[in-house]
């Protein structure tokens, strides 16, 4: 039997990408449940580990969180893990026009998987990957955050504009989830 371990999310589309991107030779399921984590303040990584340990203390097993961040150069990092209400406020549009009067329209997006093992003891397990790019006028459709305004470096598409494929092989979350893919290929 697969020890199953709780992706925290409402998200199906996160859920369908999460797990294409993992692929088949995981060696653990993945489940989904939908929690009421606070919305916590501070650096990503700490806010990260915050929510992993919130997540189990609902769950009482081994849980993974995600957190998403879009870091803009000329903002000095922001808005970095507060994207969400950014992009809820303002849409792919108002995020670019933020950008209106820089030069600088370079950006990192970065994901963040924070694994926390089940045992009450247990430290929580940070993997990470960060992809470069840049915020453009909005291109592509619009059902996935702030994929139409963001343009990975070297390429011409926006991620809404890429098949799904080509994002998942470049993307900050294929990144990271490439190391808890190693990780637990090699733990298991």
């Amino acid at each position: 039997m697969t020890k199953q371990i709780t992706f925290v999310t409402g998200n199906a589309k996160k859920l369908e990408e999460v797990i294409q991107i993992l692929g088949s030779e995981f060696p653990r399921q993945l489940i989904s449940k939908k929690l009421d984590l606070p919305e916590l303040q501070g650096e990503l990584n700490e806010v990260s580990i915050l929510k992993a340990k919130e997540a189990h203390r609902q769950v009482q097993g081994p849980v993974i969180v995600e957190d998403t961040a879009l870091c803009f150069k000329s903002l000095k990092g922001l808005p970095g893990p507060y994207i969400k209400w950014f992009l809820e406020k303002l849409g792919p549009e108002g995020l670019h026009q933020m950008l209106h009067g820089f030069e600088d329209k370079s950006a990192e997006a970065v994901c963040t998987f924070a694994y926390h093992p089940g045992s009450d003891s247990d430290d929580v397990i940070l993997f990470q990957g960060i992809t470069d790019g840049t915020i453009v006028d909005p291109r592509g459709p619009r059902d996935f955050g702030w994929d139409p305004c963001f343009q990975p470096k070297g390429y011409n598409l926006t991620y809404a504009e890429m098949p799904k494929t080509e994002k998942n092989k470049i993307s900050h979350r294929y990144k990271a989830l490439d190391k808890v893919k190693k990780y637990f290929v090699k733990t298991e």
